[in-house]
């Protein structure tokens, strides 16, 4: 009996390396540097505008909270002091009071309880709409960096104290003051400049082009600002010294630069000459 064999022959085919080469992911790399120049400042313009947008309800927040303090207290606006107390040197008592610097001794950088505890407090409830989101100014306490509770100001001449403003010009007390300008055209708070912003008294030197407090630039150059009749709007600034580079962790010198588109504009919505 005679027994099959079968020869069964097997073919070894060479296994291509499916790794990429490193011309290949030269390649890659290139395409994807080229999306992400491409993406990234999409992704930055549309931070930003989100940012500016959440700026301006916080603008309205503390707005609404304003008019419905005057509301309660017969049309009679809250007080708005300078340099961060009232005139006997006691805080709490204005719209918002404190002062803020750089300092690791000042509290006031970092004391949520006072913005709180000032006139508008009962109204807001939160601390967060009291700074713009895009301001990433700190101050440094024992070794450690804390965040800035304040970037807002509000326009000297209404509620103002009247150590500062002009005596020429109008000022606001009552929501029966606003004739001239209009509501719609006289702007209550603003944002303002990390290294500007001290107390919550926004200095204007009305009839002159100088700049004395700074106006925020967080926003491409522009700043959040609300209006006495209750809208709030973003606006951007024109002039080079308005939009000076920001001086990191010092406040910036007193009444020095000069912006003659802007400040014109400030001027216009500021007050009214009596």
């Amino acid at each position: 009996m005679k027994t099959l064999e079968t020869k069964i022959t097997v073919r070894h085919t060479p296994i291509r390396s499916s790794a990429f080469t490193l011309i290949e992911l030269l390649v890659v790399i290139a395409i994807i540097a080229i999306l992400a120049g491409m993406l990234l400042p999409a992704l930055s313009k549309a931070k930003t505008k989100a940012q500016g947008i959440k700026c301006m309800s916080n603008s309205k927040q503390l707005n609404l909270a304003w008019t419905m303090y005057a509301d309660d207290h017969n049309g009679v606006l809250p007080p708005n002091h300078q340099y961060g107390t009232d005139p006997a040197g006691r805080k709490g008592a204005g719209w918002v009071d404190g002062w803020m610097d750089f300092s690791a001794n000042n509290t006031d950088n970092t004391n949520t309880a006072l913005l709180l505890s000032s006139r508008l407090g009962p109204y807001t409830q939160t601390p967060d709409i009291y700074k713009c989101p895009a301001d990433r100014s700190l101050v440094t306490i024992g070794g450690k960096a804390y965040s800035r509770v304040r970037t807002v100001a509000m326009n000297s001449y209404v509620g103002g104290d009247g150590r500062y403003n002009n005596a020429s010009y109008r000022e606001y007390h009552k929501t029966s003051d606003f004739v001239e300008p209009p509501p719609a055209q006289l702007w209550v708070i603003i944002d303002e400049r990390e290294d500007s912003v001290n107390d919550a008294f926004f200095g204007q030197m009305v009839g002159t082009l100088t700049i004395c407090d700074g106006p925020g630039n967080y926003h491409n150059d522009a700043a959040g600002l609300s209006f006495a009749d209750g809208h709030a709007e973003i606006h951007k600034w024109l002039d080079p010294d308005t939009k000076r580079p920001v001086q990191k962790g010092r406040l910036w010198p007193y009444a020095q630069y000069q912006a003659r588109r802007d400040m014109a504009w400030m001027n216009e919505r500021t007050t009214a000459r009596k």
